[in-house]
């Protein structure tokens, strides 16, 4: 009869918790910090200065000198030019033109009219002719006498005088008093307006103090002995990442 080798006590069953073989991990370099650069750099090492290769600045806007290529021309002195004649290869200009003086037939005098020479007044019957614009003298049809009847005479007194206006509709006899406001209409003004007032009470609900509802950590919600900020420890090394979890046990015979 054969006899069934021994697997163990070991059972698939539902992992209680999460299990590091089911995630991705990035492997031994998981939060250690490394050694090189400047940046993110490990502080149990010592780390060199750093130098960047920035690009050239911009020159400075109020920078305006000349600098070392400005070149003063020749002819210049420390008195100013040295007045050596210069000529130009531009065009001729034209000359200039004489003056034209006007001759005897330039002038119509029979064309002078009664600015120069006497004549005898004339009469039209035509409109206002243009020499006499300037006359703004008022005509017969501009003035009007005042109104000698009515209620507006300047220049005595005036009589009672009565207008035949339309019937009032408001206080006549045939007024419609359906349309006054009836006792509804009026507002009825509360009583401690005119008169005193005693003290008024509400029947609201208690209001609760203010006080601090946040959640406080009890004294098992720190774990001292994990904190290594504040004494030495020795360095740590992690040996690979964790092994899958369909990798096969390790069966070992009892009976060898």
């Amino acid at each position: 009869m054969a006899t069934a080798s021994y697997v163990g006590d070991w059972r698939p069953h539902r992992p209680r918790g999460p299990i590091g073989a089911h995630f991705k991990s990035p492997g031994p370099k998981y939060m250690l910090p490394g050694s090189t650069g400047f940046r993110i750099h490990d502080a149990r090492k010592y780390r060199n200065p750093a130098f960047s290769f920035g690009t050239r600045h911009a020159t400075f806007t109020n920078d305006c000198s000349p600098g070392p290529g400005y070149l003063v021309p020749a002819n210049i002195t420390n008195k100013g030019t040295d007045g050596t004649p210069k000529y130009s290869l531009y065009g001729r200009h034209k000359g200039i033109a004489p003056f034209k003086n006007p001759g005897p037939g330039t002038y119509s005098p029979e064309k002078s009219g009664r600015s120069a020479q006497y004549s005898a007044p004339s009469y039209s019957l035509s409109g206002r002719t243009k020499g006499h614009k300037s006359d703004i003298s008022p005509g017969p049809a501009a003035y009007k006498l005042f109104p000698m009847m009515g209620s507006r005479i300047v220049s005595g007194s005036s009589a009672p005088s009565y207008s035949m206006t339309g019937r009032a509709t408001v206080g006549s006899f045939h007024e419609d008093l359906r349309k006054t406001p009836g006792p509804g209409t009026y507002r009825v003004i509360a009583p401690w307006v005119y008169k005193n007032r005693g003290p008024l009470y509400s029947m609201t609900g208690r209001n609760m103090l203010p006080s601090d509802a946040t959640r406080k950590p009890g004294p098992g919600a720190h774990s001292p002995e994990k904190v290594y900020m504040t004494r030495r420890h020795a360095p740590k090394y992690s040996f690979g990442i964790p092994h899958s979890e369909y990798i096969a046990p390790l069966i070992v015979d009892p009976g060898h």
